[in-house]
């Protein structure tokens, strides 16, 4: 295949410099302890829930299945540790409503042994059905955040003329965040391994990994496993907010601008997250499922920052018994990062494959330092720093007259991947992006019903 032009960018237009607070990445992914129960969601992504093969009172060891993939867009899950079913029932989710679980109480002696693994042909063997089939097994999605089915991601390629670059996501451009940079840095070989699967996967005849320049030190460890001819190569993008949204990654790599309603496929491209790589390595070729990820644990209301290993299902409350600042009585808990995570209203909340971070912030500091909104002023920094080069101010007027389809059809509403930059520049404090992302809740609900 012969690979279009590109006109490669130092960056993509617009964004925003937060401060970093990346100082703990140092330190090495370590290992948090079991919890002494697991709360393990059957919508632990995008897509269909999964369905529960287990009953109440069935005992089931470290990997496990527990619940079947119901469907195309749906995939397994997996024991996180030794125990017994104690109950399936609705538990809180991060999104704030209830959704069926399965909630597993470890066994105190439990092995961090994985004790199930599934035999599996020679990966490197394998035919592209039977690679999605085994990438669907292991229970993969998104490790970014936006956890959508991986084989289904993979499946999925252009009309014609097929997917020609992967395009490798290590920007991890969130403050604090830094589980990606760990993985990168501690497991080089196992991320070339999972390009080299994606890539077989989509059909790609090469792949790009994009890293921060903030992130040098990961290139260095990276460049000595890259292959010789060059079908794999490591470029250096410049440290912006939001650098590690697919469509910026693209134009800053590739110099490529992914058109308005559409894909990266769309383009010839397929992006992943370096987490989710490593990790597909890992899991296929142990014949393993996904039964844990590395998230970063920070914030000022944390006493052990850092990066670290936490079985799925594990909840907030035991990470803050744990690793939580005694001293900090009121707090606020965010998963994910501060831009575009999610603050939670319970510390019932389990870790989900998309999980990411998980921060936790003294309450009165976020009091003493936030300000109420006023009325825009009309001063343009929302529209300076929209990466998608939309007009938030004149689509935050239009959200407080409920003008929902003048926002989606005149003002490209459907563009926002609500990164929340106007919110962070707008002198007036007004919450854009929530505002934004109320809008296209209520434009969904409305085409459900």
């Amino acid at each position: 295949m012969k690979l279009p032009f590109f006109s490669r960018t130092a960056t993509f237009q617009h964004g925003v410099h937060p401060d970093a607070h990346k100082g703990e990445v140092a330190r090495g992914i370590r290992r948090m302890p079991f919890p002494e129960k697991l709360v393990l969601p059957l919508s632990h992504h995008i897509g269909k829930p999964s369905l529960a093969i287990v009953q109440v009172g069935q005992e089931v060891v470290r990997g496990e299945p527990i619940a079947l993939a119901d469907g195309a867009l749906s995939v397994p899950i997996h024991a996180p540790a030794d125990g017994v079913i104690e109950a399936i029932t609705m538990m809180p989710s991060a999104r704030g409503n209830w959704t069926e679980s399965i909630v597993l109480r470890v066994y105190q002696a439990s092995t961090q042994e994985i004790r199930w693994a599934e035999h599996r042909n020679d990966i490197d063997a394998m035919d592209r059905e039977q690679l999605l089939a085994a990438i669907k097994d292991c229970g993969m999605v998104g490790l970014g955040g936006a956890a959508f089915p991986s084989h289904a991601k993979l499946l999925s390629t252009p009309f014609e003329q097929g997917i020609h670059t992967l395009v490798v996501n290590g920007c991890e451009c969130e403050p604090f965040l830094t589980c990606d940079h760990s993985l990168m840095r501690e497991y080089p070989q196992e991320l070339i391994s999972g390009i080299h699967l994606a890539m077989r996967a989509v059909g790609a005849i090469r792949a790009i990994i994009g890293v921060e320049d903030n992130k040098l030190d990961v290139l260095e460890v990276i460049r000595p496993h890259l292959p010789n001819d060059g079908y794999i190569t490591a470029q250096a993008v410049e440290t912006k907010y939001p650098q590690g949204a697919e469509k910026m990654l693209i134009k800053s790599l590739l110099g490529l601008d992914v058109p308005a309603g559409g894909l990266p496929k769309h383009l010839g491209v397929v992006v992943h997250n370096v987490g989710t790589l490593v990790l597909l390595s890992r899991l296929l070729y142990a014949g393993a499922g996904l039964i844990e990820r590395v998230v970063t644990v920070a914030g000022p209301g944390i006493k052990k920052p850092g990066d670290y290993w936490i079985q799925l299902g594990t909840t907030l409350r035991s990470i803050l018994e744990w690793a939580g600042d005694p001293a900090c009585a009121e707090y606020e808990v965010i998963l994910g990062g501060p831009m575009m995570g999610q603050a939670v209203t319970s510390l019932d909340v389990p870790v989900t494959k998309g999980t990411s971070g998980v921060l936790v912030f003294d309450k009165k500091m976020l009091q003493a330092s936030s300000q109420r909104g006023w009325a825009c002023i009309h001063c343009g920094e929302c529209v300076n720093a929209c990466p998608m080069g939309l007009n938030p101010a004149q689509l935050g007027m239009l959200a407080s007259k409920r003008e929902f389809d003048e926002m989606a059809g005149q003002y490209h509403l459907g563009d926002c991947f609500e990164c929340g930059s106007c919110s962070y520049v707008c002198p007036s404090h007004i919450p854009l992006a929530q505002q934004f992302r109320a809008a296209k809740s209520f434009l969904r609900e409305r085409k459900k019903a």
